[in-house]
């Protein structure tokens, strides 16, 4: 976030570890987490929401093709929208809060819970679902590529319940597809961190998503759309390996317990191999 919207004419940071080092230097290792509360709060709700939505949607599209992969994952995508984007509004203005500081000196937001609260009172709904037209555009597309290629990858490598390395090759597929899903639809994802840290120092520069894509290429360039990209990917093979690896596992062994007789197989264990 903070390589995304630092200004490019007095720019604080040359880099990811540079930023890196900056933060834990001024604000020490509690700086990198900064806005915590909110994922904390948002994530476990996101990632039901979009499993649940994928493996039902995928269900009543009736065939597991590449293609309906995709669109079960884009409408599991679209939908959790809902919490994404005030989540991340959150998220963004907390860590934004007292950059370069070691002791915050003005701290509009205790946490992320009042940030939005503060945000709430002050601007209404609208102003806490700032940016949700391009986390919507962001989503859609990449949680389709997210379980496309997720699907795509496990199929490649064969991932059998029995095989003694499911673990390994799950983590794998998982990060891989955590770091397509970003690669797909990251300049966008550029807009909407401008677009939600827009207003922090009281001054507006963007009237909405074009207007902040021409302004930001003019002064910066193309470039500019690939900003913390480096930091994002790092971020993304660990992440979302854990994620779907753990998903998977739980589902099978829920499946081989039989503990819910009901529920057909999900999406990820939704293959003509044992998986």
């Amino acid at each position: 976030v903070r390589l995304q919207v630092q200004n490019v004419e007095k720019p604080l940071y040359r880099g990811t570890f540079h930023c890196f080092q900056s933060i834990i230097k001024q604000e020490s290792a509690f700086g990198l987490y900064k806005g915590i509360g909110s994922p904390m709060m948002g994530l476990t709700f996101i990632n039901a929401l979009v499993f649940g939505v994928q493996g039902n949607t995928l269900r009543a599209l009736g065939k597991d093709t590449p293609l309906n992969q995709f669109l079960a994952g884009s409408a599991a995508g679209a939908i959790q929208c809902i919490i994404c984007c005030p989540m991340e509004l959150a998220k963004t203005r907390m860590q934004l809060q007292g950059t370069g500081e070691y002791k915050l000196k003005t701290k509009n937001y205790k946490n992320s819970l009042d940030c939005l609260i503060k945000i709430y009172r002050k601007e209404g709904l609208r102003g806490i679902n700032r940016g949700m037209v391009s986390t919507f555009i962001r989503e859609t597309p990449s949680f389709g590529f997210y379980f496309l290629t997720y699907d795509c990858m496990t199929r490649y490598l064969g991932c059998e319940a029995e095989d003694s390395y499911v673990i390994p090759k799950l983590l794998f597929s998982g990060g891989m597809s955590g770091i397509v899903s970003w690669l797909s639809t990251y300049p966008m994802d550029v807009i909407k961190s401008r677009l939600q840290a827009d207003g922090v120092g009281g001054v507006t520069q963007y009237k909405g998503i074009l207007d902040c894509v021409r302004k930001s290429y003019h002064e910066e360039g193309w470039r500019v759309f690939t900003r913390g990209l480096t930091s994002t990917l790092l971020r993304a093979f660990p992440v979302n390996a854990a994620t779907f690896a753990t998903v998977t596992v739980f589902l099978m062994y829920m499946k081989s317990e039989d503990n819910l007789p009901e529920c057909e197989p999900g999406p990820v264990i939704h293959q003509p191999s044992s998986l």
